[in-house]
């Protein structure tokens, strides 16, 4: 598990956030990653004076996904084997399953998350990946170089919603207020010693659910942005949801679900935790 100091946490050297940049990028996060290349190049030129410091304390709290306002969201179901046999799924061999999340339930690492009043609320813990440049009709070996970053995500799922027919609504029971919490970090995929190979996994109160490594992804981010780009234009900012290992609630015996008060910690190698705390969302509570 990724170590966790409370709300003042130390950001990897190539995390989102540029001091001392005199307003050349942002403030708004999505005219950032519209200029990424750009920002590479400054924090390479400008990184041995201004940020001769590579951490500082931040305040948790005032942080949000690292991309809050993408153009598209892309989420990929049964990515990995064992999580399609818990699932009563054969494993994807040409395309996963491609659903969406909607950006109203993005929020950041450290959130309390309402459950809706009769719903199953499961978790997902994924990889995230975001998209720094325009990708079109791309190949896998140039897929890695479209990527601005990665980060951990929560594709947080009310069960009853989603699989309710006669069709099944992913995404609306995907995006519940909250049920897409990501970061801390944007972390760029030169800090890794092998961005493919990451440890995943979350816990509730403490008792461990999900634990994986990002090797066993079926399809892997190359090949998922490769993929998506013969379909359609990937936009930079764009956020890919790129599945989660076994261990979800709805694939257990018996099954089980969050409930009020419990605390879903998830983590992802080289980038950090997200912490959630579950809490009633019944119009008789309030």
């Amino acid at each position: 598990m990724a170590e966790d100091t409370g709300n003042l946490q130390q950001a990897p050297r190539h995390s989102v956030g540029f001091p001392d940049s005199r307003g050349r990028f942002g403030p708004e996060l999505p005219a950032v990653y519209q200029a990424w290349g750009d920002i590479t190049e400054w924090v390479a030129e400008q990184a041995p004076s201004i940020l001769a410091d590579d951490s500082f304390p931040i305040d948790r709290t005032l942080l949000r996904a690292p991309s809050p306002a993408p153009r598209q969201v892309f989420a990929v179901g049964l990515n990995y084997h064992a999580h399609a046999t818990e699932s009563g799924f054969e494993s994807p061999t040409h395309l996963p399953p491609i659903f969406t999340k909607y950006v109203s339930s993005f929020s950041g690492p450290d959130t309390d998350v309402p459950i809706p009043a009769g719903g199953n609320v499961d978790w997902e813990v994924e990889l995230v990946a975001v998209i720094g440049r325009e990708t079109t009709n791309i190949d896998e070996a140039d897929a890695w170089s479209h990527v601005a970053g990665l980060t951990a995500g929560q594709d947080i799922s009310e069960r009853i919603s989603q699989l309710r027919g006669p069709a099944p609504q992913f995404g609306l029971g995907k995006s519940f207020a909250g049920f897409s919490p990501q970061g801390p970090w944007l972390v760029t995929p030169d800090e890794f010693t092998d961005p493919d190979d990451l440890e995943l996994g979350c816990t509730i109160d403490g008792e461990e659910v999900q634990k994986g490594r990002t090797r066993d992804l079926i399809f892997p981010v190359s090949t998922l942005i490769a993929t998506l780009s013969r379909n359609v234009t990937l936009y930079p900012g764009d956020v890919i949801f790129t599945g989660t290992p076994a261990g979800v609630g709805v694939g257990r015996e018996p099954q089980r679900f969050l409930q009020a008060d419990e605390k879903l910690d998830s983590w992802i190698e080289g980038i950090g935790q997200l912490h959630q705390r579950f809490v009633t969302d019944h119009p008789e509570a309030k």
